[in-house]
């Protein structure tokens, strides 16, 4: 207790010892210090500001980036972020011939730097969450409908043109700027991807059919033009033997030759006499036993050549 008291009353002198004027002096540099801090602030690369006035409310200036000067309390700033920002929305709508599709759409928005305060003062920070949705939806539901569903694929680029025109439009009553409008995502319903595939199907199918009705007309055609050279093959024979008696003869003997040479591939010999082989057709009588088949001896396989 003694030694609580004598520390006690040691302070207490201590205390008395230091100047009032240095204590107030700390004061008024806390007090300073304190004051310059506060009515600063900064503005980082990006961004940009809006004053807030207690009395007056919104201003009208727009701060860049940088270090500015506000009167502490009374003022504050309200910092956005006006760099463009990607934003998603996907949409289920119907084509004009009545087909659903899933259209997914992107957009890269960024607030106008000069409506910043009317921004403020409509909208709020969070303008892309309030407006982007609905006006998305909006245009794009009503755009789709305009076409159908096979020309949202053939000309999907000027679908998308039409649309990033009718956004921009829309977004300009928002003081928001669209840097770029795209379909990223075109997905139709199973019924239309079924109809399509039947389509396809049912088209391949007539290509077929149409390729075989080709064949059978290039078949006839070919038949046609056989039985023409034919007709006018024996034609020509039969001038040739009018003409010359040798004509016949002559062809007597390829004919032998032939029947001659067949033969004499096989891997059995016979002979053959000038009836067998064509070479007295005029002076031929039906005879049975003549015009029966000779029938090769498999025992005679050592004969060298066929003899005629």
């Amino acid at each position: 207790k003694k030694k609580k008291k004598k520390m006690s009353a040691a302070f207490r002198g201590g205390m008395a010892k230091i100047p009032t004027k240095l204590i107030g002096a700390a004061f008024v540099f806390g007090g300073l210090a304190y004051g310059v801090n506060e009515s600063m602030f900064s503005v980082d690369g990006g961004h940009r500001a809006v004053m807030f006035n207690r009395l007056s409310g919104v201003q009208d200036n727009v701060y860049g980036e940088g270090l500015h000067f506000r009167v502490p309390w009374f003022q504050y700033p309200i910092i956005y972020d006006i760099r463009a920002k990607p934003n998603r929305i996907t949409s289920l709508t119907g084509t004009k011939d009545l087909q659903m599709v899933n259209v997914s759409l992107r957009v890269l928005c960024r607030p106008q730097i000069d409506s910043l305060p009317e921004i403020y003062r409509n909208l709020g920070t969070d303008m892309n969450e309030r407006v982007l949705p609905s006006i998305m939806n909006e245009v794009l539901k009503s755009e789709v409908a305009r076409f159908n569903a096979s020309q949202l694929i053939t000309q999907r680029e000027n679908v998308s043109r039409l649309i990033r025109e009718s956004l921009r439009e829309r977004a300009k009553d928002f003081w928001l700027v669209l840097d770029d409008v795209a379909i990223t995502d075109l997905s139709f319903g199973q019924e239309y991807s079924k109809a399509v595939e039947a389509k396809q199907v049912a088209q391949q199918e007539a290509q077929r059919a149409a390729l075989i009705v080709d064949r059978a007309r290039q078949e006839r055609q070919q038949k046609i033009v056989q039985a023409e050279g034919e007709a006018q093959s024996a034609k020509l024979i039969g001038e040739a033997i009018a003409k010359n008696p040798g004509f016949l003869q002559l062809r007597r003997i390829d004919a032998a030759r032939e029947i001659a040479h067949v033969i004499a591939q096989g891997g059995n010999k016979l002979y053959l006499d000038a009836d067998q082989l064509l070479l007295h057709v005029d002076d031929f009588e039906y005879d049975p036993a003549k015009l029966k088949d000779v029938q090769p001896d498999h025992d005679q396989t050592n004969e060298d050549e066929v003899e005629v």
